[in-house]
């Protein structure tokens, strides 16, 4: 197999838009770790929302992996292990919420079970509730107490917006940030070097493996970094054009069993 690895996005790669993997999608995913391909669910989600996608796809008996938070935490399913892990450094949290304060928008970040957020009923943090079904918390800054560790922060709002906020929070924020978006509604806020490339460059080193041996799928913006990477880049048929941009292939959409179309290409006949 030339192949060892194959990184996948969630929303809108492995699942469809009813966020459900498919049985058929499932199946060759079996398949495919039944023959020695290693699965890597990589998503800006929080490892909750991605923990009940690996008992599917049993990735803990196929000894597969977890890129959670963008490339913040990178945990080994068939133990447990937390491989890597680079949160917000604590002195500087305040100033993420002084900066979204200062272009009002709503800010969310994830505890154990909860999404937490200064203002929890906006819709764009219900969806993040909704997409990694948990529930929402009022945070109040100055009188509630941050987790420990916080990986990542998400600004909300208007697509439009958050594109003119994107470089002004970076800036403001400098050299231990990195901040982008995964979507137009979300801008998110990561340490330093933090994306879906870096994480999986770590993880494969751990193992004697390099970029010649992963193949990564996905259709967002925060996927770009690990498709370029990849020794073989894939966009789905549904993705942003800068993503299909740079992409080696482009399969079928996520509604289309685009993950299938890979294996029987890449993984398969290969």
């Amino acid at each position: 197999m030339k192949y060892k690895y194959i990184a996948l996005d969630l929303d809108g790669t492995l699942v469809n838009s009813q966020k459900i993997i498919t049985p058929q999608t499932r199946n060759a995913l079996i398949k495919a770790q039944q023959q020695g391909l290693r699965v890597i669910l990589c998503s800006g989600r929080p490892t909750k929302g991605i923990e009940a996608l690996a008992q599917q796809l049993c990735l803990q008996e196929y000894n597969g992996f977890i890129v959670a938070f963008n490339g913040g935490k990178v945990i080994e399913c068939r133990t447990n292990q937390v491989i890597f892990e680079k949160p917000i450094p604590p002195n500087r949290l305040q100033d993420v919420f002084f900066y979204a304060k200062q272009w009002n928008t709503p800010l969310l970040f994830h505890d154990e079970q909860y999404v937490c957020s200064n203002d929890p009923s906006d819709p764009y943090v219900q969806l993040e509730a909704q997409i990694n079904h948990m529930q929402t918390k009022l945070f109040t800054y100055g009188k509630d107490c941050f987790p420990d560790p916080i990986i990542k922060f998400i600004a909300v709002g208007d697509g439009e917006y958050l594109q003119t906020i994107e470089p002004k929070m970076q800036q403001a924020l400098g050299d231990d940030f990195h901040v982008m978006r995964s979507e137009p509604f979300f801008l998110e806020i990561m340490a330093k070097n933090i994306d879906k490339s870096y994480a999986l460059e770590k993880l494969l080193a751990c193992y004697g493996h390099d970029a010649k041996d992963l193949i990564a799928c996905g259709d967002g913006y925060n996927d770009i970094s690990m498709m370029e990477y990849a020794s073989l880049g894939v966009a789905m048929a549904n993705a942003k054009d800068e993503v299909k941009e740079k992409a080696d292939f482009i399969t079928t959409s996520n509604d289309e069993e685009g993950i299938v179309r890979v294996l029987e290409k890449f993984v398969w006949e290969a």
